[in-house]
């Protein structure tokens, strides 16, 4: 089993990015050109390792090396985009890691590529790609190549040495375990450990509704591995277990003025099998809530005008300020309720809402990352 704090450590013991791994300050695929760009890297890397995983590190300084770390990146179906724009796509799977030393909203992003052993290729235009591009690592650079394609196992044993290096011990494990029930103590910590071997932590602040319990400000932590599981704390979240699955569901807050519901987003399963592997399924629940078209229009043209006020710098009242707070799942709902329109005003409110501050800022992100999940279910 590899521990992925390992893994990047001894990855960024190979300063430069080369043909098996790059690393990135942050990453956004919000935006097409974000988006093209991370598509480009994975094509690139997978090609030129065929016979190997590939990496990706986000969060490290370009200059130095230093580990500043990212914002939670919650992307479960980022397979789902590497498959709509790749053909003869890798598997692809992003991961939140944990380092102790870094604030406790902040990770080091690991995203890891497994080859199929083919030419992987742009499947259409995207940004200023054209479908049928087809990349690879040039030393630390991913470039086009139009003549001369061939894939070529050159860093298989490189890579199985480091990965080799990287194997979790119980010193590891441990080590783990005390860090996450040490930094938790404000939310009652827990562990279980799975097939004798697996140990998952987690803690929230736990409430009790109608018998059924449900926490916030939930952290879980696969320890073994050092990945962390992502969970906003705006939301709600409920967990199951048994000897062999850890499952949880997860609950986002969504409605207007005063009067908010909780609906099921997503449900993510471990299943922990007899051999020492295991796999993570997630299943998107959400169904969009559906609300009054005559209302929708009302607080579509409002959240419009209140937009228009900060992008103008103007004074709001305290009112507005209070309606702001609803303005990203406003527009959220809207567009869940086919104003399409509404998804590009979310998007424009971006860089006045994260001036104006932190809060309104996360609710943004919160609603950006409801609305990933669904496009690419």
């Amino acid at each position: 089993m590899i521990n992925k704090r390992l893994l990047i450590k001894h990855l960024l013991a190979h300063n430069d990015e080369n043909s098996f791994y790059d690393k990135k300050r942050q990453i956004d695929i919000s935006q097409k050109e974000g988006k093209a760009k991370f598509l480009k890297h994975i094509c690139a890397l997978s090609n030129s390792n065929p016979k190997n995983n590939s990496y990706i590190v986000i969060g490290v300084e370009d200059t130095d090396n230093s580990i500043i770390g990212v914002d939670f990146f919650d992307d479960s179906k980022i397979q789902n985009l590497i498959n709509a724009y790749l053909s003869h796509p890798p598997i692809v799977q992003y991961e939140n890691i944990a380092f102790p030393h870094l604030p406790h909203d902040k990770v080091v992003g690991l995203v890891t590529i497994r080859p199929t052993g083919t030419i992987t290729s742009l499947r259409k235009n995207i940004w200023k790609y054209y479908g049928g591009s087809v990349f690879f690592r040039d030393g630390s650079i991913s470039m086009p190549k139009v003549f001369d394609i061939e894939i070529k196992d050159v860093n298989s044993a490189q890579v199985a040495a480091i990965e080799n290096n990287s194997q979790n011990n119980i010193e590891h494990t441990l080590d783990g375990v005390m860090e996450f029930m040490n930094a938790r103590t404000d939310y009652s910590p827990q562990y279980k450990v799975f097939k004798e071997y697996f140990v998952v932590c987690w803690a929230g602040q736990k409430k009790v509704v109608k018998d059924e319990i449900f926490f916030s400000r939930v952290d879980i932590e696969l320890i073994n591995e050092q990945v962390k599981l992502f969970f906003s704390a705006l939301d709600e979240v409920s967990i199951f277990y048994d000897d062999n699955t850890f499952k949880i569901i997860e609950y986002v807050r969504l409605g207007f003025q005063d009067s908010y519901k909780y609906y099921q987003l997503e449900e993510t399963i471990i299943n922990f099998q007899d051999n020492a592997s295991y796999n993570i399924e997630t299943t998107l629940l959400f169904q969009p809530p559906q609300f009054d078209k005559k209302i929708l229009f009302h607080i579509y043209n409002n959240n419009n005008a209140l937009l228009s006020k900060l992008k103008k710098g103007l004074q709001l009242t305290p009112r507005e300020e209070a309606d702001l707070k609803n303005l990203p799942s406003a527009y959220l709902i809207c567009y869940l309720n086919l104003f399409h329109e509404a998804v590009g005003k979310l998007h424009e409110a971006k860089p006045y809402l994260k001036k104006h501050s932190s809060e309104l800022y996360n609710y943004y992100k919160e609603s950006v990352r409801i609305l990933r999940k669904v496009k690419y279910s």
